[in-house]
């Protein structure tokens, strides 16, 4: 695809489903609402990415920390899946230069941060974008959560990225908004996770980014928070992309069912109307 002007791209919160689904035969049923959406973004978007930029909940780090690799390797984070899903393969590039850009941008807003040659796609990285970008020609940088998991640091760190939008950089959280593996399959989690996500888009539909960015800063506060997310690195990438989003309203992309639950993934649009296909 022609790259077009750069214009200011959208920022996504994507809920990415239950490992390697896409790849597992009865799985891959549950999640098609999931692949059709991921499948439909590219067209969401007004010009094809020069690169991505995804923070995913499965790479945390004691410092914010990018990927540099020029050929990313796999990371089969997950276990008890079929023998062939140990041997996938997203052969996208990473984007060296891009990594330094990020290091730049929040080294100017004093945020400290690190680089790893080694770090590879997890499937909170290479689900999403092998649907999305199956011919793997998009550049793809990962950029850690800090493990502290403070939300107020993570959408500093998205408002630090923000310039990267208008460079052609698609900024995805990538994570879920119902994360407790105890839950998954038990329809007591069904109001669990509703309760918890419809607090969510309450959060980034707010007209006033002040006031979202501190309903997701108390996301402990809402119905149910601990037993959608016993623990946080699901929840965090959205802080990230909330801050990335700057004044951008954002809505609900899609909501998938499955496991019991609802996963929601999100898009904020600086021009929600031209980013509708």
């Amino acid at each position: 695809m022609t790259m077009q002007t750069p214009t200011r791209l959208p920022v996504y919160f994507v809920s990415h489903g239950g490992g390697p689904w896409p790849w597992v035969d009865g799985m891959r049923q549950q999640f098609a609402l999931t692949e059709k959406e991921f499948r439909n973004m590219p067209q969401r978007l007004a010009a094809k990415p020069k690169a991505v930029l995804m923070i995913t909940g499965h790479w945390e780090a004691d410092a914010f920390t990018v990927s540099t690799a020029e050929r990313p390797p796999m990371e089969y984070d997950y276990s008890g899946f079929p023998a062939h899903t140990y041997s996938l393969q997203y052969p996208a590039p990473g984007a060296p230069a891009l990594a330094a850009r990020v290091r730049d941008l929040l080294g100017d807003a004093g945020i400290a941060s690190a680089e790893d040659p080694r770090r590879g796609f997890d499937h909170g990285t290479f689900v999403p974008m092998a649907l999305m970008y199956p011919e793997a020609d998009v550049p793809v940088v990962l950029l850690s959560m800090k493990s502290s998991y403070d939300p107020a640091e993570h959408i500093r760190l998205g408002q630090a990225l923000a310039p990267l939008r208008d460079e052609g950089v698609l900024i995805m959280g990538s994570g879920l908004t119902y994360h407790n593996m105890r839950g998954f399959g038990r329809p007591t989690s069904t109001p669990v996770a509703s309760a918890f996500e419809a607090y969510l888009n309450d959060a980034i539909t707010a007209p006033d980014a002040a006031v979202r960015n501190d309903k997701l800063v108390h996301w402990q506060e809402a119905p149910g928070a601990r037993l959608a997310h016993p623990q946080e690195d699901h929840l965090i990438p959205l802080m990230v992309v909330a801050g990335a989003a700057g004044a951008d309203v954002g809505h609900r992309l899609f909501v998938d069912q499955a496991m019991c639950v609802v996963m929601a993934s999100y898009e904020f649009a600086h021009d929600p109307v031209a980013m509708t296909p």
